[in-house]
This record gives structure tokens, C-alpha cells and sequence, in this order.
């Protein structure tokens, strides 16, 4: 039995992750505020509707949140080794918003993020990407640039893609929190239902592994 110590909603809490000696698919949602579900419940951030909903449908999965708010791709990198010792068979990556926000150099997002990729894929980890957008006042270079990272990783780490974490989310005020940013309850029931399919991928790649 692994004791470990996981962020979500902004604090820290331990997780007990047993030895997967029972065929269970140990999944870990690593990312920012988006995966650590800032501002709602426990209970409705994505991974937690994710996990349920893989029950629901008879699979043998734990999903793991391992979401730290306001995270850049910087701080994830430093604790994929942390990630790992989840011993996780899926990782689902969600990474870059705060960096973007933030204006910091694409080329640099993309360098953490290869590196991050390698890290699991070292480590024999199925992975799926969760792309993101960048919002159009930080001018079309810096969005073009930024937005061509995740299909680009993709396509050179051959891992499941979902295009863009935040569809039929981003901008609608009335699926985020007053602060415009973060999405509520509603919308992280869509954002868990636009990436079941995708972990659904992932699960059914492993266990024919």
C-alpha cells in the first residue's frame, strides 16, 4: 500500500493508493485548477463525476485526482516523479492553462510538456492529452503558437488526444463561477462527459494490454 499526498481544492489530503493485485485500473487526473475542481465540491470536480461514471458502466477503475490549483506545466514537470509513485496504468494531462494566462514563452510550455510526455511514456503509462486554447487578447501569434502545442505532442507521442479540454464550456457564463474562469458544477458534468470516451479508449487499450 502506497500513503501518499494529493492536492485538491487547493489542499493537500492523502490518498491511499493499494497495489492494483485486483485487476483495478488506477487512473490519475493530473493537472491545474481544472482538474483539482477550484470552487465546487469534492464531489463534482471532473475526475470524481469520471470515476463514478466509470462504475456506473461496469468498469474496474480508480480515478485519482491529482489536480494542484494554479499550476503551470513548470511545477507539473517537477512532480511527475510523485505522479508515478501513484503507480498509475492512465494518466490524463491537463496542463498549460496558467501558463498561457500568464503570457509565458510557448516554446517553454511545449518543452515542459515533451518532457512530461517522455516521463510517462518511460514509465509504460497510457496516457491521454487534454489540449487547451489560449484566449485571443494575448494576440494571434502568441494564441497560434500556443494552441499548435497539444496536437503537435500529440501526434510525436502517439497518445489519446482530446483537442480541447474546455469545449462547449469555454466562455458560456452560465457554466463557470462568478469569476468567469473556472468552470461550476454544470460545466464540469460536460467536461466529464466530453472526455469520458477518450479514458473510455484508454481503459479498453488497457486492459487488452
Amino acid at each position: 500500500m502506497l500513503t501518499c499526498i494529493g492536492c485538491s481544492q487547493e489542499e493537500e489530503k492523502e490518498l491511499m493508493v493499494e497495489s492494483n493485485n485486483d485487476g483495478e485500473i488506477i487512473i490519475v487526473a493530473v493537472g491545474d485548477s481544472l482538474t483539482a475542481g477550484y470552487g465546487v465540491a469534492e464531489e463534482e470536480s471532473y475526475p470524481a463525476l469520471l470515476g463514478k461514471k466509470l462504475k456506473s458502466e461496469g468498469y474496474n477503475c480508480r480515478v485519482v485526482n491529482s489536480g494542484v490549483s494554479a499550476e503551470t506545466s513548470s511545477g507539473l514537470l517537477s512532480r511527475v516523479g510523485w505522479v508515478l509513485g501513484l503507480n498509475p496504468d492512465i494518466v490524463i494531462l491537463e496542463t498549460g492553462a496558467n501558463d498561457g494566462l500568464r503570457g509565458i514563452d510557448p516554446e517553454m510550455v511545449e518543452k515542459n510538456i515533451r518532457d512530461i510526455l517522455f516521463r510517462l511514456k518511460e514509465a509504460e503509462v497510457i496516457t491521454v492529452l487534454a489540449g487547451m486554447k489560449m484566449v485571443w487578447n494575448l494576440g494571434p501569434v502568441y494564441v497560434k503558437r500556443f494552441n499548435g502545442i497539444y496536437p503537435r505532442l500529440a501526434d510525436e507521442f502517439d497518445v489519446i488526444f482530446l483537442p480541447f479540454f474546455l469545449k462547449d464550456v469555454a466562455m458560456k457564463s452560465e457554466l463557470a463561477l462568478s469569476d468567469g474562469l473556472h468552470p461550476n458544477g454544470d460545466g464540469y458534468k460536460i467536461i466529464a462527459d466530453n472526455i469520458y470516451p477518450y479514458v473510455l479508449k484508454a481503459v479498453i487499450k488497457k486492459e487488452n494490454l
